[in-house]
């Protein structure tokens, strides 16, 4: 491919990569359509805790990633002003008290790579982290990156599709399940449920946890590791945490309106999975994360249910992301990911760039589908 080549582009996923890339091809002058099987945002984009960090221990490749992405991040925030849904306050971080515990050499991980954090006792957790129980802290202490943050996605998704939209892109929503159109060994475009066909030079398939399944389709493979994820969202409370917490038994990550969204390792495992995309979710599962999460809080506040959301969480196989083009399918580029929030912005950037200019970019090149290729 050149970059005279791709003049129309068909994104089929209206999460944060879709979204995302379609708004970066249209800022390069490329018409592109972008079909959701219903409303945007309603998959996994919609239930994410979207905590932007770079936290633990990664790959050197991966962290140069996502910190590229956390700079994307506080590049639109400086354009942006003041906005409930986008917030850079800080992580804090720790693990239970027992022989599972790496806090020490997360530390160690983190200040290697140059990754801003401070080692805090409980007892210096108050002052810099307001919000929190320190009686919950174990002996081995916490982790606080003061460069991290958090971002509402679908507010996020609701911005880049106005000036998607303003750029003249095409959004098609409630379109039903739609498939990447093969033809003579390359992507010709796309086709929706009711048989609507959608010419272009090259596809985007960006439809989270359908990713590995659909490419499938066209005899690929990329590894899969999906879970299913629980996302519960708490009534407004007025409480002084701003700060995103990691804990043992729950994350909890601040959300517009005085709001908390809550999730856990744990909860996830107690969803029941009942037909193909219908899943059951027990009060006490829900209950127990509201208890968890008060429990960490400063006051030990009650917790009351607004609403939770419940599918599947798009995790690679290998655990890190799959960006790029299928090398056996030309035209035919994936973006399949777990950490979407962090890698929303820089991943639509680099994507539109490969895809628009027919050139890899090397901060890609860890993370291409054909790894999996190697391994089948």
């Amino acid at each position: 491919m050149n970059d005279r080549s791709i003049k129309t582009v068909v994104v089929i996923g209206a999460g944060i990569f879709g979204v995302s890339t379609a708004v970066q091809l249209a800022r390069k002058g490329v018409a592109v359509t972008l079909l959701n099987d219903g409303p945007p945002a309603n998959g996994a984009s919609g239930r994410s805790l979207s905590w932007l960090n770079s936290s633990r221990m990664r790959s050197e490749p991966y962290h140069r990633l996502r910190m590229a992405g956390i700079d994307r991040y506080r590049t639109l925030a400086s354009r942006l002003g003041l906005a409930d849904w986008l917030s850079f306050p800080g992580g804090l971080t720790w693990d239970a008290d027992d022989a599972s515990n790496e806090i020490d050499a997360a530390f160690r991980h983190e200040i290697s790579l140059a990754y801003d954090a401070l080692r805090l006792s409980a007892g210096e957790i108050a002052t810099l982290v307001p919000g929190v129980d320190s009686s919950t802290v174990p002996q081995h202490g916490a982790i606080f990156n003061p460069g991290e943050g958090w971002v509402d996605l679908p507010s996020l998704i609701k911005l880049l599709l106005a000036e998607f939209q303003a750029l003249g892109g095409v959004l098609v929503t409630e379109a039903g399940a739609a498939r990447v159109v093969v033809e003579a060994g390359r992507a010709t475009g796309a086709e929706t449920a009711d048989g609507s066909r959608f010419a272009a030079d090259a596809v985007l398939l960006a439809t989270g946890p359908s990713v590995p399944a659909m490419v499938a389709e066209a005899g690929q493979t990329i590894g899969d590791d999906t879970p299913v994820s629980l996302l519960v969202t708490t009534k407004p409370l007025q409480h002084p945490l701003k700060a995103v917490l990691n804990t043992p038994r729950v994350a909890i990550r601040p959300a517009p309106g005085n709001t908390f969204c809550l999730d856990a390792g744990w909860s996830e495992k107690e969803v029941e999975r009942h037909a193909v995309g219908s899943y059951g979710v027990r009060p006490e599962t829900v209950q127990g994360l509201l208890d968890e999460a008060s429990r960490v809080l400063e006051g030990n506040p009650k917790l009351e249910l607004a609403g939770y959301g419940v599918g599947r969480k798009p995790i690679p196989g290998d655990g890190d992301p799959v960006f790029g083009e299928l090398q056996a399918i030309p035209g035919y580029f994936v973006a399949f990911s777990h950490s979407g929030a962090t890698l929303g912005l820089i991943a639509g950037e680099l994507l539109a760039y490969e895809i628009a200019t027919g050139e890899r970019h090397p901060m890609l090149a860890q993370f291409r589908p054909e790894r999996f290729v190697a391994k089948a």
